[in-house]
């Protein structure tokens, strides 16, 4: 499913480079002292949803179908040039080989089309939507500053990254993972800029740099239920690649 989008995205020039990690140790860490920040009551609220959502966890199965569709709502989201900014990015992650259902979750919050097929992917999969899921009315942060409607979108969409991922943590983190203390910066960078789009869809103009500290914020919230779990993962594939790299290179030796 992944190698389809990637063979598309290769036009847009996948290049690999950090731009800096996501650092993905204690919540207290990193968006510390950020005027925007997460809630307390948000921050309880979906720590809750994610513990109910690894309770009812399944292995993932899905139709051939469904995978190419989810191929196809990218590839039709890269062809509007008002997200242009956002291509590269995007393509970093795909080379990362990120599950482009997790990519199309990012999105969801300004492109109907991602909103709907990520909605589908939920119902095919027997889970509820964000929006049965999760109260709407949460505050999301302690300023006060988002309406109810910016509120209740954004709240929405956090979820629906959380659904997303509780399907497969570890295939979607590890991705991600440039180390077993770090994400790559690309995530953060992308989710920003998607933040920046519906704050400026909805009249406000808020600069990057300010919005950054809040898209930390929430990034944190969806994946720190699942990283300690995640965490052990991605150190045994680390053990388990050094263990082949060890054994070929004797098997080598051993036959000149």
């Amino acid at each position: 499913m992944w190698l389809h989008i990637g063979q598309k995205l290769r036009y847009y020039g996948c290049n690999m480079s950090e731009l800096g990690g996501l650092d993905i140790g204690s919540p207290d860490e990193g968006a510390t002292g950020a005027p925007e920040e997460l809630s307390e009551e948000a921050k309880q609220r979906f720590a809750a949803a994610a513990a109910a959502m690894q309770q009812i966890r399944r292995e993932e199965k899905q139709s051939k179908k469904r995978d190419d569709q989810v191929a196809r709502t990218i590839i039709q989201f890269l062809g509007h040039d008002k997200y242009s900014h956002l291509f590269l990015l995007i393509s970093r992650l795909v080379a990362r080989d990120c599950p482009s259902i997790f990519i199309l979750a990012i999105l969801s919050l300004i492109h109907e089309g991602c909103l709907k097929e990520v909605q589908e992917y939920l119902k095919a999969a027997g889970k509820k939507t964000a929006e049965e899921t999760v109260d709407e009315s949460t505050a999301l942060t302690t300023t006060g500053d988002l309406d109810p409607t910016m509120n209740k979108a954004l709240v929405s969409w956090i979820t629906r990254m959380q659904l997303v991922l509780s399907f497969a943590p570890e295939k979607i983190l590890i991705k991600l993972m440039i180390d077993e203390k770090n994400i790559d910066g690309t995530v953060l960078q992308l989710t920003t800029f998607v933040v920046k789009d519906f704050f400026h869809s909805s009249n406000k103009k808020v600069e990057f740099e300010k919005i950054q500290p809040l898209t930390a914020s929430i990034l944190q919230a969806v994946f720190e239920p699942f990283l300690s779990t995640v965490k052990q993962a991605y150190l045994q594939k680390q053990t388990d690649e050094e263990t082949a790299n060890a054994e070929d290179t004797t098997e080598s030796e051993n036959q000149q």
